[in-house]
Formats: structure tokens, sequence, C-alpha cells
């Protein structure tokens, strides 16, 4: 029974203080609130430059190493015309010498033979120096062709080496998210099933945690339950420096009283995320600057029926955990 007592007496107590709180505080928790709607926003921004980045960067090495291989043809094609070039080249070098002998044999002969041949052997070399011009031109291109491909190759090699180091960064990201999920999931084990859910998507660990696992219906204050949650959820996030830790406050579409300081839902959202990030950071060395409290009101609901069951999975609070994408980005501005 003093045990019932101290507990109505603490309740009390809360509740006046709740009611004197200025309505100067209740401004800042909305300033705290917009800021860190922007910070959020900031991240995703961020997340998608990066995710952009690296879409551009894969595409860029897919379009190298199209002309590359097309280089390569243009410079077999070459290499070919050249080998042709020169075989003809060798060619009319005997037809010339035959030529050459031919002449010689019948210079004494007849005249009008005489003039045949060396119109002919005129001719062949006429053609001999053409072709001798050509294979001039085709060694030019040939080298041309060759520096060209060496130093896309080169080029190619540093692309292939960038696209790997962001690779290596992201599957390290995953698999620090993986390995998050587990830890939580073996920490939460008695509470999955149980208004507790942990999923993975998007590159991040969601833990949802149902409202009846938290709050009574339009209470700020988290239950028993709820706190022995959050305590194991706090741990496993002390273990965990870098991960960014945000808490989303989310409410059914059923509009509040608008009693005290609780006028809306939005308001519900807020300080019920915010309630979360002060049990996290009372109960781990959790850095309070890695913490992000913002609420969302009935606008994201998972489920958009107008049914009580629609809406019981709509009261929920969100713990979203992130990894720090620091080495990352140091890798984009590196290259």
């Amino acid at each position: 029974m003093k045990k019932q007592y101290s507990y109505i007496f603490v309740l009390l107590t809360l509740g006046m203080i709740v009611s004197c709180v200025p309505q100067r505080k209740l401004e800042e928790e909305q300033t705290k609130r917009s800021n860190c709607e922007k910070e959020l926003s900031a991240l995703k921004t961020s997340s998608q430059e990066c995710e952009t980045k690296l879409d551009e960067a894969t595409k860029k090495l897919a379009d190298d190493t199209r002309k590359i291989q097309q280089l390569l043809k243009d410079t077999a094609d070459i290499g070919n015309n050249y080998r042709t070039f020169a075989s003809k080249y060798e060619k009319l070098n005997q037809v010339n010498e035959q030529l050459l002998d031919k002449y010689n044999r019948l210079l004494d002969g007849n005249v009008a033979d005489t003039k045949k041949l060396s119109g002919e052997l005129h001719s062949t070399q006429e053609q001999l120096l053409k072709k001798q011009d050509e294979l001039k031109s085709l060694e030019a291109k040939l080298n041309e062709q060759k520096t060209n491909l060496d130093a896309l190759t080169e080029e190619l090699k540093q692309r292939e080496a960038r696209v790997a180091e962001l690779e290596g960064v992201l599957k390290k990201k995953d698999e620090a998210v993986n390995e998050l999920k587990k830890k939580l999931s073996d920490a939460l084990f008695g509470f999955e099933g149980k208004g507790l859910t942990i999923t993975q998507k998007n590159g991040k660990v969601y833990v949802s945690m149902e409202e009846n696992l938290l709050f009574a219906s339009g209470s700020i204050i988290v239950e028993q339950k709820g706190v022995e949650a959050l305590k194991k959820v706090a741990k496993v996030l002390e273990q965990n420096t870098d991960i960014n830790i945000l808490i989303e406050g989310h409410t059914d579409d059923v509009p509040m009283a608008g009693k005290g300081d609780i006028k809306d839902n939005w308001d519900l959202s807020v300080m019920r995320a915010t309630a979360i990030v002060k049990i996290i950071t009372k109960n781990s060395s959790v850095d309070s600057r890695r913490l992000t409290a913002a609420g969302r009101g009935e606008y994201f609901p998972i489920d958009p029926a107008k049914t009580v069951e629609a809406r019981k999975k709509n009261r929920r609070t969100e713990i979203i955990l992130t990894p720090k994408l620091d080495e990352l980005f140091k890798v984009l501005e590196t290259n």
C-alpha cells in the first residue's frame, strides 16, 4: 500500500511539473523538432547524393569499358590493314625487281618493248611510293591508337579501384547493419512478437514498438515494460558508436482532445519521442549528439484503413538506426 501511495504521489508531482511548463519551453521543443526534421532531411539528401554519385561512377565505368572494347577492335582492324599493305608492298617490291631484271635484259633489244617496260617500271615505282606513304600513315595512326588505349586502360583501372573502394565501404555498412539487427534481436528476444518488431530496409534497422508496449492511451509517460525494452536497446546502442539514432513518434488519425500541453497529435508524437530519448540517455552512455527526436503525427500510417486494427498498428514509436556515412563521404571527396 505504501508503494502505491508513493507511485500516486510521483504521478501527481509529475502532473504538476508538466502543467507548470511555460509556453516558452513548448516553443523551444517545437524549435528542436523543426531542427531535427531539417537535419533528417539533410541526412536523407546526403544519402541520396552518395547513391547518385555511385550510380554515376558505375555508369561511367561501363561506358569506358565499351569505349576500350571498341578501341581494341579498331586497333586490331588497323593492325590487319597494316599487315595487308606490308604484304602488298613486299609483292610490289618483288615485281619491281623482276621488271628491273627484264629491263636490263631487254635494254639492247626492241625499243618498243623497252619503252613499255620503262613505263611499267615507272608505274610500279609510283605505286610503291604510294604504298609506302599509306604504310607510314597507318603506322602513325596505330601508334596514336595505342597511346589512347594505354591512357584509357589506366583510367579504367583507376575507376575500377574507386568503384571497388566504394563497394567495400557499402559492404562494410551492410555488414554493420546486419550485425546490429542481430544484436538487437538477441537483446530483445523476449519482446519480439509482443508489440515489438525489428526489420531491416534501405540500409537501416527499424525497431518498431506499438503504443501498448510503451504508453497508456494519450500518455507520454513510458510504462515499466517499455522502459525495460528501451534499456536493452540502449545497451546495444552504446556498444555501437557509429550509428545515428532517430526516434520517431507516430499516432493514429483520431484527433486529440487538446488538454494541457498536448494539444494535438503532433504534440503527442513529439513528446513521446522525446520521452524515449530521455530514457535512453538516462540508462546508458549513448552520446546525446547521436540522438534525434521527431514527431510524425498521423501522417505516416502503416495502414491507411479507418479500422480499429489499422489505427492500433499506426500508434507506434520507431527507433531508426542508420550507420554513419563519414567513410563513404571521404572516399567520394578524395576521388
